[in-house]
């Protein structure tokens, strides 16, 4: 039995990883917020040094806009004062909304949770490294309102200023390409930071976002494999402040191995009938070859790659089933 000075108990089984406030209530609940032009989800890892003067800039850009607007600051479990910093300026700052996370999930799950908890019709991803031209927002969200058969504006960065850049950008441009040629889409900047969508046209896709830094390139492919629009416009990109998060060689498997899954998941014929169809040919004509020259005999090698074909047809036909019949498309 609960007491006036006792909340009820609520179910947080949806995100876990939420704080709960000093009342017992998750500090991100939606309940009794109105809906706001535009929410800014900013996940801060560690950036006590600079995390403040991204939230100036951001609030100060939205503040000289006509734009209705939240920040969504989500501490992601930092191991410096970021969270006691934000905590302390949160007064300064009557439209910033902070939700600290017990334990660290990724700037993906931030991104994940802050998009569900938002309420803005329109919602911004970005960085609070100070590398992305968040003053430049509101241009995002007021393109998006002016062009309503866009749902999603990437901003498609200029230049590289990453570490291990000469690694980053050929790798980069490969993955990049690859992802056009399976998603049929021009794609200026795959996993640029700083991007606005349509909040209610995102809400399908968000389980498929993965925890780590490939949720950009997931939130792009699954907007691109369901003809949702999807707009870019050029902007700088500065050298980031503090320490950067990024792990050249995990990160860009798991850029690779997420690009993959995600367009299997929404088109897999594109991955797989070409792989069968070359298989396919290889086998009939090894095949033919054999017959002439091994006596009207077809060697094993023929056999094996005729079928392995067969097999990765009826693989990706039934795959294609699955995702038509799946009614989220």
């Amino acid at each position: 039995m609960t007491t006036p000075d006792t909340p009820p108990a609520r179910d947080d089984t949806r995100h876990p990883s939420l704080v709960a406030d000093s009342t017992g209530r998750p500090v991100s609940s939606r309940s009794g917020r109105g809906e706001v032009d535009v929410t800014v989800v900013l996940p801060c890892y560690n950036e006590q040094d600079h995390v403040l003067d991204e939230v100036e800039r951001i609030t100060k850009a939205l503040d000289n806009s006509p734009l209705s607007y939240e920040l969504l600051a989500i501490d992601d479990k930092s191991t410096d004062r970021t969270l006691a910093v934000l905590q302390e300026s949160l007064p300064r700052f009557p439209h910033m909304r902070l939700m600290p996370f017990r334990r660290n999930g990724g700037s993906g799950t931030a991104r994940r949770i802050g998009t569900a908890e938002a309420a803005g019709r329109i919602v911004v991803w970005t960085d609070a490294d100070m590398t992305y031209p968040n003053e430049r927002i509101p241009e995002f969200v007021q393109y998006l309102q002016s062009n309503p058969d866009v749902d999603q504006v990437v901003g498609a960065r200029t230049s590289e200023q990453g570490t291990h850049k000469v690694l980053r950008v050929p790798a980069k441009w490969v993955i990049r390409r690859f992802a056009e040629f399976l998603s049929g889409t021009k794609i200026p900047d795959l996993n640029s930071g700083l991007r606005a969508f349509r909040r209610e046209v995102s809400l399908p896709y968000l389980r498929l976002l993965p925890p780590g830094f490939s949720c950009v390139t997931t939130i792009t492919l699954s907007f691109l494999s369901n003809q949702h629009t999807v707009d870019y416009l050029p902007i700088d990109y500065a050298q980031r402040a503090g320490t950067s998060k990024f792990h050249f060689v995990r990160d860009a498997y798991r850029y690779i191995l997420q690009v993959l899954r995600m367009v299997m998941y929404f088109n897999p014929l594109k991955v797989l009938m070409p792989l069968a169809l070359t298989l396919l040919t290889v086998g009939f004509v090894k095949g033919a070859t054999d017959l002439v020259r091994y006596d009207l005999r077809i060697t094993t090698n023929a056999m094996l790659l005729f079928v392995t074909g067969l097999i990765i047809a009826a693989v990706g036909l039934l795959a294609d089933l699955i995702v038509r019949s799946r009614g989220d498309t």
